[in-house]
């Protein structure tokens, strides 16, 4: 990777004897936006806390924008936005106010402060909820908010920690729409999630971490190429689906198949379509329809994190 502009190296995170991070390596290209992905407690949370400053790692070394997360502290902060898991604003006050309240705690002045507020307001459609308390504010509208507000200094590289958790489809929408915008005008994304669609729709590329550490790092067309394409079934008779599932599987030739109810989804081999149809015909198992399709990332994420867990 050319210039990455945020790179951990051996990452290494014990609080007593929980180790939160095992090594993680992890590089972010410039102007790109990186997905990291992984369970409860693999590790997502902390990592960007170090990447962040907000947490010292306890072996390895990280930079951002080439400053080291520990010893230059203060020059990644100067380079950084963050939006954490809950909305930091204040209820009590307005959007605007809010946001010039952020303006002067990054040491803008006070003009400078009402001005940017005012640009970002603007650019991210609240302007006419400006001056309105932001306890009035929707879910989708407070996450906006609170995302406007880690770019008030107009970061080089902005960490979004799961952003859009709780959030209705069209705020989901919304806030895809305002990260798309700052990649567009140059941000560089590390977005944490536990929504693989975001992830999808987001991320040029994915790191899925696990127990601690990077288990796989692609693209998400890629990752799902490493899946292969499925083949779907829906039986008229759920009763038949173990039966369809052997079949099939025997000709199919890779993994385990799906079944849920009278829908069957399996790995394809050597198999084609209408190979498929065939032989379900044969058997005498009716399908009410076959298809092919590429795998979810949801797949790919199941696939890689179904392992045992290591101990401490």
């Amino acid at each position: 990777m050319e210039d990455p502009i945020v790179v951990a190296e051996g990452l290494h995170k014990r609080y007593g004897d929980t180790r939160a991070l095992r090594g993680l390596d992890l590089e972010v290209a410039k102007g790109s936006v990186c997905g990291v992905l992984g369970p409860n407690g693999a590790g997502k949370s902390t990592a960007v806390r170090i990447l962040a400053t907000l947490a010292d790692p306890t072996e390895g070394r990280a930079s951002v924008a080439g400053f080291d997360v520990v010893r230059q502290a203060g020059e990644v902060r100067r380079r950084i936005g963050l939006a954490g898991q809950s909305a930091a604003v204040d209820e009590y006050l307005t959007g605007r106010e809010n946001l010039r309240m952020f303006g002067r705690f990054h040491h803008l002045g006070r003009r400078r402060a009402r001005q940017r507020a005012d640009e970002l307001l603007e650019r991210f459609g609240l302007a006419d909820a400006a001056d309105k308390p932001a306890s009035g504010y929707s879910g989708g509208m407070r996450r906006r908010l609170d995302l406007i507000a880690s770019l008030v200094v107009d970061p080089e590289v902005l960490f979004l920690d799961e952003p859009t958790t709780g959030l209705d489809p069209r705020s989901r929408g919304e806030i895809w729409q305002a990260v798309r915008d700052l990649v567009a005008q140059g941000t560089t994304v590390l977005l944490t999630t536990q929504y693989l669609d975001e992830a999808d729709q987001l991320a040029d590329d994915i790191a899925v971490i696990d127990h601690g550490r990077v288990i796989a790092r692609d693209t998400p067309d890629r990752l799902k190429a490493q899946i292969g394409t499925r083949l779907d079934v829906v039986l008229a008779d759920p009763a038949d689906a173990v039966r369809a599932a052997g079949l099939l599987t025997v000709r199919a030739g890779r993994g385990e198949p799906d079944l849920s109810g009278e829908r069957l989804s399996l790995p394809v081999g050597e198999i084609t379509l209408p190979e498929a149809v065939r032989e379900l015909d044969a058997a005498g198992i009716a399908a009410v329809d076959v298809s092919l399709r590429r795998p979810t990332l949801d797949e790919v994420f199941l696939k890689l994190t179904d392992r045992p867990k290591e101990t401490v």
